[in-house]
C-alpha cells in the first residue's frame, strides 16, 4: 500500500505515482493508494491514529502485505506505525537502498549501497531489542541483555561503516589517479547527468555505439561508465578527429536520501570534475521542470553548479504531434543563465547529428588531446 502525506510543498505527487514506480522497479505490486492533508506531521504516528486506523483497515480488506510511505519517517514513527498497523512500515528511503542494492554491480557500487544502508539502520536500532530487556532488582539497576545487544549492534554496525569508508576511500583514489591521467592526455571530459529515467544510457549507447545497460524503469544504471566519443567534424593541428571521454552517471531523483550522495561521492565526481555536463530531460514527463529543478539542486549540493551544461530534451518521440518543437536547437534559461537546448530522441537518433555538432562547438577552442581514434572500449568501473 502506498501512502503519501501533503504537507503543502511544492513537488507533492497526489497520484503517488512515482512512489509506485519505484516499488515496481523494487519488485512489488501496488495494491492500494493513499493520500491525504497535514500541516504538519504527526509527531508519534506522522499521520494520526485516525488515518493510520483507515489504512489498518483497507490494507486487510485488500491484501497489502507491506506499507511504504512517500516521505521519510523517523525511527520512532516507524515503530510506531507498525505497532499500530500490525504490518511491515517502511518509507521512500529504504525504498530507493533497496533498489541501489538489487543494481549494484561493481565492486564500488555495492560498497556505496552498503554504507548508506549501514547508515540507515544505524538509525533504527533504538528499542528493537525491547523483547529481550528485564528490569533487575537492586537500587538504581536497570535494563539487563536488551541495551547489552543494543550497544553490540551497534558497535558491530560502526565497526562495519568504518571498513566500508576505508574501502571506498581506495577506490575513491584509483577514480583520482584515472582522472589524473586523462587530464595528462588534455582529454575532454563530459558526464551525462539528468533525472532518474530520463533516457540517459539510451543516449550514451546512442552516441558511443556501446552497450551499457539501459531500460525503462527508474535507477537502471548505478555504476559510473567511460567511454571514447569519436567526433569526426573536430580536427587537431593535424587534421585528425578528435575524441572526447563520455561518462553515464547515476541519475537523480526527488529526496534523494543524503546518505545516498554522501556514498556515491566517488562515483558523482565524475560530474564534478567534467568540462560539459550533457543535463537530458524527459520531455514527455510533464513534471520536467520540477526534475529539472531537483537535479539543479543535487549539482549544487555537490559542488558541480558551475560546470556549463547543454540541455538534452530526450524522448521527443514520445511527445504528441501538437507538442513536438518546431526547432530542434534553441536557449533555455537555466538557473538565471540562458544554456543550449537540444531536442533528441535516443531511439529514433533524432537530434543526435544536432547533439554531436554542438559538442564540437563546445570542443572548439580546446587543445588537442591526444587520445585515439574511435570509440575505444574504456570502462572505468572498478571490477
Amino acid at each position: 500500500m502506498l501512502v503519501g502525506v501533503d504537507l503543502g510543498l511544492p513537488h507533492y505527487d497526489a497520484e503517488l505515482e512515482e512512489l509506485g514506480q519505484l516499488a515496481e522497479t523494487a519488485g512489488m505490486t501496488p495494491v492500494a493508494r493513499v493520500s491525504c492533508k497535514r500541516k504538519a506531521p504527526d509527531t508519534a504516528l506522522f499521520i494520526g491514529s485516525g488515518k493510520a486506523d483507515e489504512i489498518k483497515a483497507l490494507a486487510a480488506q485488500t491484501g497489502a502485505q507491506e506499507v511504504l510511505f512517500d516521505q521519510s519517517l523517523s525511527p520512532a514513527q516507524q515503530r510506531n506505525l507498525e505497532r499500530h498497523i500490525e504490518l511491515p512500515v517502511n518509507d521512500r528511503t529504504l525504498l530507493i537502498l533497496e533498489i541501489f542494492a538489487q543494481r549494484a554491480r561493481s565492486h564500488e557500487g555495492k560498497l556505496q549501497v552498503e554504507l548508506a544502508r549501514l547508515q540507515y539502520v544505524s538509525t533504527r536500532l533504538v528499542r528493537r531489542w525491547s523483547h529481550l530487556e528485564r528490569q533487575t532488582g537492586g537500587a538504581g539497576v536497570r535494563g539487563g541483555p536488551g541495551e547489552k545487544q543494543i550497544e553490540l549492534d551497534r558497535r558491530m554496525i560502526g565497526d562495519a561503516i568504518k571498513r566500508t569508508r576505508e574501502r571506498l576511500q581506495k577506490l575513491k583514489k584509483q577514480r583520482q589517479t584515472q582522472r589524473r591521467q586523462r587530464e595528462r592526455r588534455g582529454a575532454f571530459t563530459i558526464s551525462i547527468v539528468g533525472y532518474t529515467n530520463a533516457g540517459k544510457s539510451t543516449l550514451f549507447n546512442a552516441l558511443v555505439k556501446a552497450r551499457a545497460y539501459a531500460a525503462d524503469q527508474l535507477f537502471a544504471t548505478l555504476d559510473t561508465t567511460t567511454r571514447q566519443l569519436y567526433l569526426a567534424d573536430s580536427k587537431d593541428e593535424n587534421g585528425v578527429g578528435r575524441s572526447v571521454s563520455l561518462s553515464d552517471t547515476v541519475g537523480f531523483i526527488r529526496d534523494l536520501p543524503h546518505g545516498l550522495i554522501d556514498a556515491f561521492q566517488a562515483t558523482l565526481q565524475e560530474a564534478v570534475d567534467a568540462d560539459l555536463l550533457l543535463h537530458v530531460v524527459d520531455a514527455s514527463n510533464p513534471d520536467h521542470p520540477e526534475q529539472i529543478a531537483e537535479v539543479q539542486r543535487v549539482l549544487h549540493e555537490i559542488g558541480a553548479a558551475s560546470v556549463p551544461q547543454v540541455l538534452v530534451f530526450n524522448k521527443i518521440d514520445a511527445l504528441p504531434p501538437e507538442q513536438r518543437p518546431r526547432e530542434l536547437l534553441d536557449v533555455y534559461d537555466l538557473d538565471g543563465h540562458r544554456v543550449p537546448r537540444i531536442f533528441t530522441s535516443s531511439r529514433t537518433g533524432e537530434g543526435l547529428a544536432l547533439l554531436r555538432h554542438q559538442l564540437v562547438e563546445e570542443l572548439a577552442g580546446r587543445p588537442a588531446d591526444a587520445s585515439p581514434q574511435g570509440d575505444a572500449e574504456l570502462d572505468e568501473t572498478p571490477a
